[in-house]
């Protein structure tokens, strides 16, 4: 059940929306795990118990580690400091192994499911290549629905509790609804405990704005995906699937479409998302803020998918970069390194397990490797380069700050995106590879001339209202920028005025909007990662 669908809108939303508001306050929450798991079993009905087993186990978990920690705090209190000493040493032992176990468990489902075939693939191609008979044998495996997403969730509530950041919940149920809110489940955001907890489980109060502010980032969201990315889609598909027969100027254009098209429907999942969630006065972490407006790679990842980027950074990046090696690692090129380069190492280090780990967690696929790695080397790069590129802009006098130099920035940093894109989208390595340097082979403007490009899928009127919803989204995206809150500023106009945008909006959805004869539903994208 997408989140684009008349079902979900009409019924299941609607439906929840008065259900949960007829409820006492104190038991609203249950509505919401209720519904959450009724939207699971309709959109994943046969694999729903990977999602329940994982609960039971993060569930079990954390109340150990929160009843090894009480343990300790009784039995050190009359303890001498040796005593003490002993005892918090047997406790992070014992903490540790469980936390392990339980991290383990739930990563080897996750890898099981996702990975195997792909390990089992390569594993079969060393095989061959040695002329060894033997093959592993590759599954037909399913995905449950949003387990990558859910998997970082419980991860990082067990790392929470395993750190002492706050005590596991005694209650299964209020963790059960932490992991399965449907309004995350299945493309994110990427949630804790300690930032959810309170807005799933206190039971809100029916506020009207509530219901207008969530209709529509509702209707903003359909927007963006049907009006704009579904559009787009065609000529992506077309050119994507095709990719032999085309070259130059057609290659290009299908990436630039690819990448508003993958901007538009994640971006435009969340809004409805984010929206669907505030109906019920649930507030829910911003995933996106205007990535095309960064000024480098590194800021363009602040920007674009925020709660995973946050946390690669919390649970990954400050674990290695503070760990005992890779100090001991830093406190080395201090001695045998230049002060830049050594000041590099360490965030380096950090760095190759979170962008391996970006990689992998988009898919089984050595393009997904790859993708991360590319971000790896353009950000590695450009902290290296950046006392020469230092002395470089003083030479020529380039004031940094200028609307022209920052312009330049923005430029650079969105065509290295679309190149990243592009083996994203590409079917493998190899054919991202062959589609990258086709677009230099015969690049010429012919195919605006010859009219190729209302020949992939999209006519003229498609083309229109694609270029009308990229303006639009781009003044919204301005107006932001700048610091305008649109649904406030609208919510201070005039009656009129108001409703004139409301209408404005929805009718462009319903006249706008690719469905009907010539198109076929769209799937979201980050629905199977």
């Amino acid at each position: 059940m997408a989140y684009n669908t008349y079902t979900y809108m009409l019924l299941f939303l609607t439906g929840t929306g008065i259900l949960y508001y007829m409820f006492p306050k104190k038991i609203r929450w249950t509505v919401l795990l209720a519904a959450s798991y009724l939207f699971y079993y309709l959109s994943s009905a046969k694999l729903m118990g990977f999602l329940m087993l994982s609960t039971v186990v993060v569930y079990g978990t954390g109340m150990i580690l929160t009843i090894l920690q009480d343990e300790y705090q009784d039995k050190i209190a009359d303890a001498g400091q040796a005593e003490q000493e002993v005892w918090r040493l047997q406790l992070q032992k014992r903490k540790r192994l469980a936390a392990a176990c339980a991290i383990l468990f739930n990563l080897g489902i996750l890898a099981f499911l996702k990975y195997y075939n792909f390990f089992a693939l390569n594993v079969n191609h060393i095989l061959q290549g040695l002329h060894i008979e033997e093959r592993m044998t590759e599954l037909r495996v399913l995905l449950p629905l949003g387990i990558s997403f859910y998997t970082l969730s419980a991860i990082g509530y067990i790392i929470d509790v395993y750190r002492g950041k706050y005590r596991a919940d005694k209650n299964l149920g209020h963790l059960a609804l932490f992991l399965s809110f449907f309004g995350q489940i299945v493309e994110g955001p990427i949630v804790r405990y300690d930032q959810m907890s309170d807005e799933l489980l206190k039971g809100h109060s029916f506020q009207p704005k509530n219901i207008s502010f969530g209709v529509q980032r509702i209707v903003w969201g359909l927007f963006k995906k049907i009006v704009i990315a579904d559009r787009l889609n065609l000529l992506v598909n077309t050119v994507f699937t095709a990719y032999p027969d085309y070259t130059g100027l057609t290659i290009a254009t299908a990436v630039l479409c690819y990448t508003i098209q993958i901007y538009c429907e994640f971006s435009g999942c969340m809004d409805m998302v984010i929206g669907s969630a505030q109906l019920f006065g649930v507030r829910l972490p911003e995933n996106f803020e205007r990535p095309f407006f960064s000024k480098n790679v590194s800021e363009f990842w602040r920007r674009w998918h925020i709660t995973l980027g946050a946390w690669f950074r919390d649970y990954i990046f400050y674990s290695v970069s503070l760990s005992k090696r890779v100090m001991r690692l830093g406190k080395w090129g201090r001695k045998h390194l230049t002060p830049h380069l050594a000041k590099l190492l360490p965030p380096a280090c950090a760095l190759f397990p979170v962008w391996l780990c970006n990689g992998f967690w988009h898919g089984s696929s050595w393009k997904y490797v790859f993708y991360g790695m590319y971000y790896f080397m353009i950000i590695m790069l450009g902290m290296l380069a950046e006392p020469l590129f230092q002395k470089l802009c003083t030479y020529m006098h380039l004031n940094r700050k200028s609307r022209g130099f920052q312009f330049w920035q923005i430029l650079r940093t969105f065509l290295l995106v679309n190149i990243g894109m592009l083996f994203f989208r590409a079917v493998s390595l190899k054919v991202g590879i062959k589609m990258f340097l086709s677009m230099f082979r015969g690049f010429s403007l012919a195919p605006l001339r010859e009219g190729v490009l209302l020949n992939l899928g999209m006519d003229k009127m498609d083309y229109a209202a694609v270029g009308f919803g990229i303006l639009v989204v781009f003044a919204v995206s301005i107006a932001q920028e700048k610091g305008v809150h649109i649904r406030e500023w609208i919510s201070r106009r005039h009656i009129a005025v108001r409703f004139a945008i409301y209408y404005a909006a929805a009718f462009s959805v319903l006249l706008l909007g690719a469905y009907g004869m010539g198109y076929i539903p769209v799937d979201f994208i980050y629905a199977q990662f």
